[in-house]
């Protein structure tokens, strides 16, 4: 008992002294100091979590100081591949003319990616900016609300004096994701702030 006790207390003196940024490091610097298995220290590294006495979290890239540098930061990935596959799907609509093979597939594959999954991946990160969302459950919800936004575009271009045509249905989902697109990265600029504070 004296000797979990004693291992407890050598990491968190290792924690205070070192700062390792991962619970692997942590494991490691503690192998080497004490020579205990590293399944034991992980053990204690749990407990010491479970007991309040350390604290894990999350390993993050450095979260961006203003609105610009989070702009250009990895953290806005998302919103530049978004506002990309966009543009370039209205630009393949527009210039691929529809019996040009085989670069009509390109206007199909972007076309289907911009109508089935952008406007609810831009949904999805304006609800949960910085939630941290399973890859296959994101993709899931991105294609379900897709196939929810879309209808309603269409069924509310119906009641215009412009209709379900080409030209207002293309438009009118770039602005929707953009929209969500923007709002979402607002979102989550302003998260990332309120965790700096």
């Amino acid at each position: 008992m004296s000797e979990d006790i004693e291992i407890s207390k050598k990491i968190l003196e290792l924690v205070v002294a070192s700062s390792p940024e991962t619970v692997e490091g942590l494991i490691e610097q503690a192998h080497g100091a004490l020579g205990v298995p590293r399944d034991i220290l992980l053990k204690h590294v749990i407990d010491l979590q479970n007991e309040g006495k350390l604290t894990l979290t999350h390993p993050s890239r450095s979260i961006p100081e203003g609105f610009g540098a989070h702009l250009l930061s990895f953290h806005a990935f998302w919103f530049w591949i978004i506002i990309i596959l966009s543009t370039t799907t209205m630009i393949s609509v527009y210039t691929i003319p529809e019996k040009a093979y085989p670069y009509v597939y390109i206007r199909y594959i972007m076309g289907s990616i911009f109508v089935l999954f952008l406007p609810g991946y831009s949904l999805v990160k304006a609800l949960f900016p910085t939630r941290e969302i399973d890859n296959i459950e994101k993709t899931a919800l991105s294609i379900g609300m897709s196939i929810a936004i879309v209808p309603l575009v269409g069924l509310l271009l119906n009641y215009t004096p412009w209709g379900i045509r080409l030209t207002p249905v293309t438009v009118c989902l770039l602005a929707l994701t953009t929209i969500l697109t923007i709002l979402g990265f607002i979102r989550e600029h302003y998260e990332f702030a309120c965790v700096k504070r």
